[in-house]
């Protein structure tokens, strides 16, 4: 065994309903104003107005920024900063998607009295440092497992990301609360839950870190989410099935944060950046073909998490055979959930697929994890192949 570090979330709560506490467990951790971070489909829906009726009877200062949207850009963190230090914030709560979390994120360490630190000066790995406010994630999407890793990810141009990576990020609890996702839309059920597989998968065949405890998260988060999501896509309202996605994707965002993504997620950013397509439509639409990409050397390793996906309708064979199972069966979850399955039913155009290939090269944080080298043409191949 090669010597291996794991850090995580210091505490989860996976429990319907424990998002109506919230306020209770802000109060537990000494805090007189909150800043709740969020997006504006949040409010419209109506998913605060019990959260926040709970701060009024406990007597907390709490203000609501609901401006975060997809691929949030650097703008949208530093209002979120300024509005965090005007109320003179003591903890924040990131209430949301992926966006929102990691918005919340950067909130925590930048609005600290004691940080000198800007936006510019913390992206990449290990240059966030100090001090950040307490932090407590509420996803309301079983996807990005952002509540339980150290990475945000910010728009820094037209169509370019960076990623802020440090241990200071990850925040004291996650709230896994079923009720906050019931119905849903199917394709962004859909979505987030292949997002969330992948996640697990990459963590699995991670090149650098791969480790036993990651390996662990991986598989049973996989069995949970593989087992769900046809039940989740079908009804929205089944509690259980929801519950049990939040925990899949939150040991996926466990184990991936510890042995991180690679050229699933790699190719799939420069789709989010120039089509803004959803993160996990982008990763759905490059899964099977880097899957088949990769298994010229990872076969093995995808027989092994091949059962965790099939159950009892996996048929005997070799590493090759099990393997290509596997990846004929993520490809269904697509198709069974109404997703578009070809980057042509995405919009995106076939002239872009050069381009897209040369955004995918300047990944290499991603692509390092890779468990088999990919070159750019490589890359424009795969492309291809998806189109």
């Amino acid at each position: 065994m090669q010597p291996f570090s794991f850090a995580t979330t210091a505490q989860i709560l996976c429990e319907s309903g424990s998002a109506l506490r919230l306020a209770e467990l802000c109060h537990e951790r000494g805090a007189r104003r909150v800043l709740l971070v969020t997006d504006p489909g949040i409010t419209r829906l109506g998913l605060l107005d019990d959260v926040l009726a709970g701060f009024a009877a406990t007597g907390l200062t709490v203000a609501v920024y609901d401006q975060v949207q997809a691929d949030p850009p650097e703008s949208v963190v530093l209002e979120a900063v300024q509005l965090a230090k005007t109320l003179g914030a003591e903890l924040v709560v990131g209430f949301g998607g992926g966006s929102s979390m990691d918005v919340a994120k950067l909130v925590a360490l930048l609005a600290h009295p004691d940080c000198h630190q800007g936006l510019v000066d913390i992206f990449g790995v290990g240059n966030a440092r100090g001090r950040r406010l307490p932090l407590l994630q509420v996803p309301t999407t079983a996807g990005t497992g952002s509540e339980v890793t150290p990475i945000a990810i910010v728009t820094t141009g037209e169509t370019t990301k960076m990623g802020v990576v440090s241990p200071v990020l990850l925040p004291d609890l996650a709230l896994l609360d079923a009720d906050l996702t019931l119905g849903l839309p199917a394709a962004v059920t859909a979505a987030t839950g292949i997002d969330a597989m992948v996640h697990a998968i990459e963590a699995y065949t991670s090149r650098l870190k791969k480790n036993p405890l990651s390996d662990l998260l991986a598989r049973e988060a996989l069995r949970l989410l593989a087992g769900n999501l046809d039940a989740v896509v079908q009804n929205g309202h089944d509690r259980d099935a929801r519950q049990a996605m939040l925990l899949g994707a939150c040991l996926a965002g466990q184990a991936f944060a510890n042995a991180p993504v690679a050229a699933v997620h790699a190719l799939a950013y420069p789709l989010g950046g120039h089509f803004h397509i959803p993160h996990g439509l982008s990763n759905a639409l490059v899964l099977p073909q880097v899957l088949a990409f990769n298994a010229e050397v990872a076969a093995p390793l995808y027989a092994e998490l091949a059962p965790l996906v099939l159950g009892a309708r996996l048929k005997a064979g070799s590493a090759a055979s099990l393997s290509e199972q596997l990846i004929a069966e993520l490809a269904a979850f697509s198709q069974r959930s109404g997703l578009p399955t070809r980057l042509r039913d995405a919009g995106v155009p076939e002239a872009m697929l050069p381009r897209l290939a040369d955004d995918a090269m300047l990944q290499q944080r991603l692509l390092v994890n890779n468990p088999r080298d990919v070159s750019r043409d490589q890359a424009l191949a795969i492309y291809q192949a998806a189109y």
